[in-house]
């Protein structure tokens, strides 16, 4: 990322998007350390798990996970020796995170009030490693379903983060081209992700596991808190 500050004091980079004079078209939003708290939750459960099971956790297991479908992390559990199988993996893993979420899903300090002055101009949209079911009840008690137009689960596509086609299908459900969107993310295998599809990055560092620098070098604008994401930030991303 080169060096430069917009009007809004938010670091902008180079980022590849051409200089576009018109604006972006549609927002597309990561869950997990976006709007929701919640990365080392994850990590807390699936640690938990594979020393109950008797597994070995590598130094580089939450990295790996972080971006993975649920079929994709759950496999990678299993190959941590802890003798279960992949739909037991899932099933117990998101079974202890809904115990953890209850109705209170942990939303980030002013990602409500992002969302909702982006969506007074924008349609927006979610692309989460998450599980529909977990999107679906983070969206619903946060009171912002009706703030996006649609949202896509890596489970849904072929492939989860790196790999752009959770963002790439949230686009076609908007109906958008996917150059036209511009994608948020905190995450190392996040932001890999939505540059694949095409997508002008906000990012937005995960304190706990912060996106690596060549990740970091991939938006086009970086803010240190989600309640800096304005309209203005967007458009910086996207010019």
């Amino acid at each position: 990322m080169a060096d430069g500050v917009t009007a809004d004091g938010v670091t902008a980079g180079d980022g590849e998007t051409g200089g576009r004079a018109d604006g972006p078209t549609a927002v597309i939003f990561d869950l997990d350390g976006v709007l929701i708290d919640s990365e080392q939750v994850w990590d807390e459960i699936r640690r938990r798990l594979v020393a109950e099971r008797g597994g070995t956790w590598l130094p580089d297991s939450t990295r790996a996970m972080m971006g993975m479908s649920t079929p994709e992390w759950a496999a990678y559990l299993v190959g941590l020796g802890i003798g279960m199988t992949a739909d037991e993996v899932a099933a117990e893993v998101l079974h202890r995170l809904g115990e953890r979420y209850g109705e209170a899903p942990p939303l980030i300090d002013g990602a409500v009030d992002a969302v909702r002055a982006l969506a007074a101009g924008l349609p927006l949209a979610v692309a989460s490693s998450s599980p529909r079911v977990i999107i679906e009840r983070v969206l619903r008690v946060a009171g912002l379903a009706d703030a996006f137009r649609t949202f896509v689960s890596s489970e849904e596509v072929a492939r989860g983060k790196p790999a752009p086609d959770v963002y790439l299908e949230a686009a076609r459900r908007l109906g958008i081209e996917a150059g036209r969107c511009v994608a948020v993310e905190d995450s190392t295998n996040g932001v890999r992700a939505a540059a694949a599809a095409g997508m002008p990055v906000v990012v937005v560092p995960n304190p706990h596991f912060p996106p690596s620098a060549e990740a970091v070098a991939l938006a086009a604008v970086r803010v240190e808190h989600i309640g800096d994401l304005t309209p203005a930030t967007v458009r910086a991303a996207y010019a």
